[in-house]
């Protein structure tokens, strides 16, 4: 809690990040890099590959041990991480993924959370037994049992079709309004980004490029007037021209 001028207080940062360096082989991959992201806000990551986004996430989720570095990070001591993969253990049944780890009365809060992201009455089923969209939901469930203050999502609509992944905005923008953690999502998908997150960043060589905070109401829509424009500047920042 800060106190500014005039006695008016703020929450602190879920997340703040100052002058962050990640070096692989001698090459800094995250470079000098600032980033504060407030309790319930939901940010978006872009970047071409090998800007640095995957390896900030694994910073902030503590999953960074084989890199050198140096800088100031401060993260809340409740974090969850969604991947692209929803790495589900294969010989546990979906409730037991669920509630891994946890304990007291695990299996009714696992059993509510499932019920959140659509799968009452799953519980028992395994892994291999659902399709690739419901396997991401019991993930999400997974990370939101343990009702986290920083979500880290590493591109974890990116191996569903197109349809799939509408359904899934809709069920991610939804859970964190309800539970609302603060949110880094990470994502190849510029319309992705500006449809879920309340300030999209571009990432180049380690840094921040670009920023945009996205004020269009919700739900979201590629035919939102306003949206085009939001689309050009971030995909100008991309280094794509149209």
């Amino acid at each position: 809690m800060a106190t500014h001028p005039g006695g008016l207080t703020t929450l602190a940062p879920a997340v703040e990040v100052r002058d962050l360096v990640r070096s692989y082989d001698g090459r800094a991959v995250l470079d000098q890099l600032d980033l504060t992201i407030a309790p319930g806000e939901f940010v978006a990551l872009l970047g071409k590959s090998g800007s640095g986004k995957s390896t900030l996430l694994r910073a902030l989720a503590g999953l960074d041990h084989d890199v050198t570095g140096t800088g100031e990070l401060a993260v809340p001591a409740n974090v969850s991480v969604v991947f692209q993969d929803s790495r589900l253990l294969p010989w546990a049944r979906v409730l037991d993924n669920v509630v891994l780890g946890l304990s007291g009365d695990a299996a009714e809060k696992g059993r509510q959370s499932l019920a959140e992201v659509g799968l009452a009455g799953r519980e028992k089923a395994w892994p291999n037994e659902l399709s690739g969209g419901e396997q991401q939901r019991v993930a999400l469930a997974r990370s939101l049992v343990r009702e986290p203050e920083l979500l880290l999502a590493d591109e974890p609509f990116g191996a569903l079709d197109a349809l799939t992944r509408l359904k899934m905005h809709v069920l991610l923008r939804k859970l964190c309004e309800a539970h609302q953690p603060a949110v880094l999502l990470v994502t190849h998908d510029v319309d992705e980004s500006i449809v879920l997150a309340d300030r999209v960043i571009v990432l180049d060589e380690g840094r921040i490029v670009a920023e945009e905070r996205i004020e269009l109401a919700a739900p979201r829509s590629p035919a939102d007037p306003g949206f085009a424009a939001i689309r050009a500047r971030l995909l100008d920042a991309l280094g794509v021209s149209l």
